[in-house]
């Protein structure tokens, strides 16, 4: 089945899933904070089933929706357009580029249950947020395959989550479900799963890692 995924901001992240998506037989809508005509260069290079718009386009294309920008961007997401999506969010809390924000520096909340409260209408999944995306871009792999790898996921929502199963299965990697937005903790940044299962930075191709790697590091992440 061929999904639209919308996509807000086409940084690393966003556009290697864009690419890893059009592999796969879907289309992509991506945007950024600059404006369509900065993004002529990528959608040439994904090809015909990759187009550019303004974030609230794209929003309003996607079956799925990746939002994939700085935490202290998220007020500025298009909150009526997301009503009702299905929206992968891949963001990572950085202080040193997103300034303080004190709920989660308290870890009262977690970035994921922080971005539902500007979107709070959108059925919301954490996502591709823990893999570098040289990594993503390398280790995806068909169903099937030996070393196919592992991603782990988190939702309060249980059709959100299979339709992002769906997707993540179709783009080459296999599912942990690592439970709600409230558990979403055990898989940001700096925990075991975020990053160094699948290698070093400096190791582009990185490691295949399976479903029990994933779970084992999210069942020792501390808080």
């Amino acid at each position: 089945m061929t999904t639209t995924v919308g996509i807000i901001g086409s940084g690393n992240i966003g556009s290697t899933v864009a690419r890893l998506a059009i592999a796969a037989g879907h289309k992509a809508v991506l945007s950024n904070s600059r404006g369509p005509e900065t993004l002529a260069d990528a959608v040439a290079e994904l090809g015909p089933r990759a187009s550019a718009a303004t974030s609230g386009e794209a929003a309003a294309a996607g079956d799925i929706v990746v939002v994939t920008v700085p935490v202290k961007a998220f007020p500025h997401l298009p909150a009526a357009a997301l009503a009702g999506k299905t929206v992968i969010d891949t963001c990572n809390y950085g202080p040193e580029r997103d300034g303080h924000i004190p709920e989660l520096d308290s870890k009262s909340l977690t970035s994921s249950e922080l971005l539902l409260r500007y979107i709070p209408d959108a059925v919301l999944v954490k996502a591709f947020h823990n893999i570098f995306f040289k990594h993503l871009l390398s280790l995806a792999r068909p169903a099937g395959a030996a070393d196919r790898s592992y991603l782990p996921i988190a939702g309060d929502s249980a059709p959100g989550k299979a339709a992002v199963t769906a997707f993540i299965e179709s783009i080459g990697y296999g599912v942990v479900d690592a439970g709600s937005l409230a558990d979403s903790w055990r898989q940001e940044t700096g925990t075991p799963v975020w990053g160094t299962p699948y290698g070093p930075f400096s190791d582009e191709k990185g490691q295949p890692v399976g479903e029990d790697a994933i779970r084992a590091a999210l069942a020792t992440a501390t808080r």
